[in-house]
């Protein structure tokens, strides 16, 4: 179903991006950001799965300024070659990896006269929060246990679309103090929190819950029919 691209960032940086197409014209474009394991398996699913709901969906590699072709397991190994790589991506001069962002969120607004998401996991929920509070071009956000962003400063940042977030009650890495800090600070945004761990959307881990997975999945499905299904 998917196909690899190239996108051109405003610097002229070529970042890959893997495409998955609906079958009939695109209701809407979802641009969906990785978690630090790269647009492996996983994430290639995610963008399969938006596509047989009828969205365009697009997949940055936003470390493609730092390595090519990453798709990383769940290895200790792997975790530990991701948060490297993670801590060099958020490193970089700004804008960094929002430039390649920002080059999705134009190629998938061509593609859907401009009805675009944004969906990102883990570090991909952290760069989600901060597509929705920096950058143009989107209608609706939805961020799975983005770490970070219950924090300061992104606790503070003010979204410029509606934002729905879903975090995990036993998540050891976003604790729940900070995401009632989170709720308190942004009343707009829709919180759902749900009796799971970290990465509970992914079934290739340990932490996979399929209950939370589902009905996270059709929460943010209505949220993106209701917010660019319009």
């Amino acid at each position: 179903m998917g196909y690899a691209i190239e996108l051109k960032a405003v610097d002229g940086f070529g970042c890959d991006a893997y495409v998955a197409q609906p079958k009939r014209a695109p209701r809407a474009a979802i641009v969906v950001l990785q978690e630090i394991f790269g647009v492996n398996v996983h994430i290639r699913a995610i963008a399969d799965g938006y596509a047989l709901a009828g969205f365009l969906a697009i997949a940055p590699a936003t470390f493609s300024r730092l390595q090519k072709n990453v798709s990383l397991g769940y290895c200790a190994e792997h975790v530990a070659a991701g948060r490297e790589l993670k801590g060099r991506a958020e490193a970089l001069p700004a804008p960094g990896v929002m430039a390649d962002v920002q080059a999705a969120i134009a190629h998938a607004s061509l593609a859907s006269k401009g009805k675009v998401g944004v969906v990102g996991f883990c570090w991909g929920g952290l760069l989600t929060w901060r597509v929705a509070t920096q950058l143009s071009g989107i209608k609706a956000a939805v961020c799975y246990y983005g770490g970070g962003m219950t924090l300061a400063p992104e606790l503070n940042a003010k979204p410029l679309c509606p934002v729905l977030a879903h975090f995990g009650a036993h998540d050891p890495l976003i604790p729940m103090d900070t995401v009632e800090a989170f709720r308190a600070a942004q009343p707009q945004v829709d919180v759902q929190v749900y009796e799971a761990d970290h990465g509970f959307n992914c079934d290739h881990r340990g932490s996979y819950n399929a209950d939370a997975a589902d009905l996270a999945l059709e929460r943010t499905l209505g949220f993106f029919i209701r917010h660019l299904d319009v």
